[in-house]
């Protein structure tokens, strides 16, 4: 187990707006959660900033489309078509060993 010497900084990257359901944009935390974050011991802190990263992928997760996808029909309503098993699959762009980037990759 390693020994903490130093307290856990505020996850706050200046961003102090909250979105509908009260989570800071900036950092994902709660109101209770940010007026509490100086009286809050280390191991609450941690459990504060994973579920702020849990919240921010969740939000990620919802504004990335799904497998389905939106098409226009003649009355310009959005519609979810879902792709068909039967379809052909759709063809896969190749690339080139040079987009690779393995700089940082070690083993």
């Amino acid at each position: 187990m390693q020994l903490e010497f130093f307290d856990i900084p505020s996850p706050c990257v200046e961003v102090c707006q909250s979105n509908e359901k009260g989570y800071c944009l900036g950092c994902m935390r709660t109101r209770e959660e940010r007026k509490e974050w100086l009286h809050l011991n280390n191991d609450t802190k941690k459990k504060v900033i994973k579920r702020c990263i849990q919240r921010k992928k969740r939000l990620k997760n919802k504004d990335t489309p799904k497998v389905a996808e939106i098409v226009r029909t003649e009355s310009e309503q959005l519609q979810v078509e879902q792709p068909s098993l039967l379809d052909a699959p759709k063809k896969m762009t190749s690339f080139h060993d040079t987009d690779l980037d393995f700089g940082d990759f070690e083993l």
